[in-house]
């Protein structure tokens, strides 16, 4: 383990752990995180220290959807306690596959899962105006019904139903940076951050509470990548390079962007706010704030995109 090797923060999106609608079972999930981490573990043998963080939306979905099918019978998981299920179960599967990879190479390194808490302001906007939508589709009286029920706030979602809604705040602290820099700087492979954290608030005496809240993945590991001093910051996606125009007849792939370019593509549109948008957002921020290096790409290609023949290359400009 080296201490002196250059630190990446690999963000690995929910999405892209599920390959189609007919692998959507754990078993099949663990599959794809193991291709993964052989691409991650090519970084970890050329000599990266590495932190792995990951999204969690679908999972979120399967877990408050199981909650809502037996809520007759059971109180419903609270949203931080279901986040942290998932850090571990999630975290889980890639410790079991990072050790089993190590073996296969005869690499010495160990894995890690943390638990990590993500500090929100109690005051953000976000909490007057919940917009990200969780959980299963319901007609509009079983969603009111809910709402009345359980203190939900339901929204209807784009003409396919009606979906409980929930703040997105910014995240403002890693809770957990401290024992995450140490661990990755030492060798260790860190998985966490995941699905942006759990969500928590001080209250009156400075107590963290845990808060029904998502964190967005990407801005939370971009504000890891910062507060660690990370030399790269590279989120893994569902697609091989950023595009403009994307799906029409003028779409083009960028090799490289600025972060001027992003701002002003940025402002026309062309990055959706529920996907693109916010990866934009965290590399522009993490470049901003001294980080030195910016990519994007999908998993299979991470070598690729750090050899500089594949992904989207972002830089100050």
């Amino acid at each position: 383990m080296s201490a002196s090797a250059k630190l990446a923060v690999v963000a690995i999106g929910g999405n892209s752990l599920i390959r189609d609608q007919d692998h959507q079972s754990i078993p099949d999930q663990y599959e794809t995180v193991t291709v993964t981490v052989r691409q991650i573990s090519d970084m970890i043998e050329a000599g990266w220290n590495v932190i792995v963080t990951h999204g969690n939306g679908p999972q979120m979905g399967f877990i408050l959807r199981r909650s809502e099918l037996a809520i007759h019978e059971l109180p419903p998981v609270p949203m931080d306690y279901a986040g942290a299920d998932l850090q571990g179960s999630i975290g889980y599967m890639f410790v079991k596959a990072f050790h089993n990879e190590f073996r296969r190479r005869g690499l010495r390194r160990e894995p890690v899962a943390v638990v990590t808490e993500i500090l929100v302001d109690r005051n953000d906007p976000a909490f007057s105006e919940p917009s990200k939508p969780i959980g299963s589709y319901m007609d509009e009286a079983k969603a009111k019904a809910l709402a009345a029920a359980q203190g939900w706030s339901v929204k209807e979602d784009a003409g396919r139903g009606w979906r409980r809604v929930v703040a997105s705040p910014v995240p403002r602290q890693i809770i957990d940076s401290q024992a995450i820099n140490q661990l990755a700087r030492s060798g260790f492979v860190v998985i966490g951050c995941g699905g942006g954290g759990v969500p928590v608030v001080e209250d009156e005496n400075g107590d963290l509470v845990g808060i029904e809240a998502v964190v967005d993945k990407d801005l939370a590991s971009s504000l890891l990548a910062r507060s660690i001093g990370a030399d790269l910051f590279l989120i893994a996606t569902g697609v091989e390079r950023v595009a403009i125009d994307f799906n029409t007849p003028r779409q083009r792939w960028l090799d490289r962007m600025t972060v001027s370019d992003a701002r002003r593509y940025y402002a026309a549109g062309q990055f959706d706010k529920g996907s693109m948008g916010p990866k934009i957002t965290a590399l522009v921020e993490f470049l901003e704030a001294g980080g030195k290096q910016a990519l994007i790409t999908n998993p299979p290609n991470i070598a690729n995109a750090l050899a500089g023949v594949s992904g989207t290359l972002v830089v100050l400009g």
